[in-house]
Formats: C-alpha cells, sequence, structure tokens
C-alpha cells in the first residue's frame, strides 16, 4: 500500500510525507486526511490515498463502516490552489489537465457513494468546496456547530461539476443552487436546517460522542442488510423506485449477526483522533 498511508501499527516520523491515516477499529475503518498545514486540501497525492482507503474498505467484508474525518480541526478545505495552478501550466498534448483531473475526481467520488458500508463524516471547521462535495457523498453527516460549509468554485472562476450530483442528492436542486450561485458560507446551524447535516455536536469532544452513538446504531444492524440496502439505493438512482420495489418484494436478506462484543460501540469510550 502507498507509504502515505499511515496505520496504526505503522505511523511516520516525517508528517510531511503522509496524507491519510487509516486506523482500524473493531469493525469500523477510519480515514481521516492528515494535512492541517494545508487545511487537509485535496491535492491529487491526497486523492490518491483517500482511493486507496475507500478500495481497502470496499474489499473487506468485515468492514460494516466508515468513518471520514479531518486532523487539525479542519474538515478539508477543498482543491489544492496551488495543484489547480499547476495542472493549468501542465503542458499536456492532447488534454485538458484540469478537466482530466477533474474526472478523476469524479470517478473517485463515485467510489465513495458506492462503497457497500455506511459512511459517516464527521465534520468540524471547514468543509468547502470538494471538501463539501466529499461530505456530501457520505450517507450520515454529522458536524460541530462552528463548522462551515461553502461552495465555493464559482468564485474561483470554475463549477462544481463533479460534486454537483452528490450536492444536489444531499441539498436538492434548490439548496445546492442557493449555495453553488452564491458562494454562501454557512454555518453548521443552518446546515442542518438545509438538511446539509443530519445531526450537530456542540465542540469536538461531542462529536467524538456522536459518531460513536451512530456506529452503535449501524451496528446494531444485521451488516449484509445494510449492504444491500446500499446496493438497491444505487440501483434506485440508476434505474427508477419502480424496479427497486421490484427488487426488494423478490429478495429477502438474512439476518447473519447483529450486534457482537466486537461489534457494538454502546459502552466503549468515545473515539479520539478516527
Amino acid at each position: 500500500m502507498n507509504s502515505e498511508i499511515k496505520h496504526e501499527s505503522e505511523r511516520k516520523n516525517d508528517v510531511s510525507t503522509d496524507a491519510v491515516l487509516v486506523r482500524r477499529l473493531r469493525d469500523v475503518l477510519f480515514v481521516t486526511l492528515d494535512r492541517p498545514d494545508t487545511r487537509n486540501a485535496l491535492a491529487p497525492e491526497v486523492v490518491a490515498c483517500l482511493d486507496q482507503a475507500v478500495t481497502l474498505a470496499a474489499r473487506d467484508e468485515s468492514v460494516r463502516a466508515v468513518v471520514l474525518r479531518g486532523n487539525g480541526g479542519v474538515f478539508c478545505a477543498g482543491g489544492s490552489v496551488g495543484s489547480f495552478q499547476a495542472r493549468l501550466d501542465a503542458d499536456v498534448a492532447g488534454d485538458d489537465p484540469l478537466a482530466a483531473r477533474n474526472r478523476e475526481f469524479g470517478r473517485f467520488m463515485q467510489r465513495v457513494s458506492a462503497l457497500p458500508v455506511p459512511v459517516i463524516a464527521a465534520v468540524e471547521g471547514a468543509a468547502m468546496g470538494g471538501g463539501m462535495g466529499l461530505a456530501c457523498a457520505a450517507d450520515v453527516v454529522l458536524a460541530t456547530v462552528d463548522a462551515r460549509f461553502a461552495l465555493s468554485e464559482t468564485s474561483l472562476g470554475i463549477i462544481p461539476a463533479q460534486i454537483a450530483p452528490w450536492v444536489v442528492a444531499r441539498l436538492g436542486v434548490q439548496g445546492a443552487s442557493r449555495l453553488g450561485l452564491s458562494g454562501e458560507r454557512i454555518s453548521g446551524e443552518t446546515a442542518l436546517r438545509l438538511r446539509m447535516v443530519d445531526e450537530l455536536a456542540a465542540g469536538s469532544e461531542a462529536l467524538d460522542e456522536l459518531v460513536a452513538q451512530w456506529l452503535t446504531r449501524i451496528c446494531a444492524c444485521a451488516p449484509q442488510a445494510n449492504r444491500m440496502l446500499k446496493r438497491s439505493e444505487r440501483r434506485a438512482a440508476r434505474r427508477g423506485l419502480a424496479t427497486v420495489r421490484r427488487l426488494h418484494a423478490q429478495r429477502r436478506c438474512g439476518g447473519h449477526r447483529r450486534v457482537s462484543g466486537e461489534a457494538s460501540f454502546g459502552l466503549e469510550p468515545p473515539f479520539h483522533g478516527g
């Protein structure tokens, strides 16, 4: 696996070469952006590391949930401005380098939303541009009251094309238009009213507790039932609701295990630094 992904058992001393922390705790994979000096901006190498973590979660059938966070009190400030300029300056024959990178990020977003297990985005501080889009790709978005969200692309002269489907899916056309056409920065409380956020926490420690509560709920569900539900939801987006209703009527999912000592988070202390 790419050396820029750090596992709990093999942390690197040179943090300047690291982009993403990946921590497995029982059946949950915690994926944490770890470039606070750049406000966890989505530079190409950061997206590549995130993509590896998503692939790991997709292939491991024992994983029951994924938690996305950012270190340094910031979720993700969006795309890297330096990377944007470097791509614009690059001489790539036959293709627009910015368009090529945008398509690559769009494919990454598809893989996040296609994960077969529930994804929680735990947002502190800024979730701007692509960072907000990444949160929208999650199934559950939790945030602190002082979190800030914005679709800032239009203020830079570009459009949020690659994240737009997920922003519209979460906010609806009206809410997505409000933020996209104005570049407005909204608070956690406003994000809750717009249904960008599912639940708010007073601060970082309260957010840890809230994440633990949601993981307890998720792990109380049969894992195969959750996986089948997510597959059905993807079919709903592709084929329409009528087809999915027919699929649900034709299929049964076994209960399998619901809660075990390894899967239950109800009696555990809050998670830190996930």
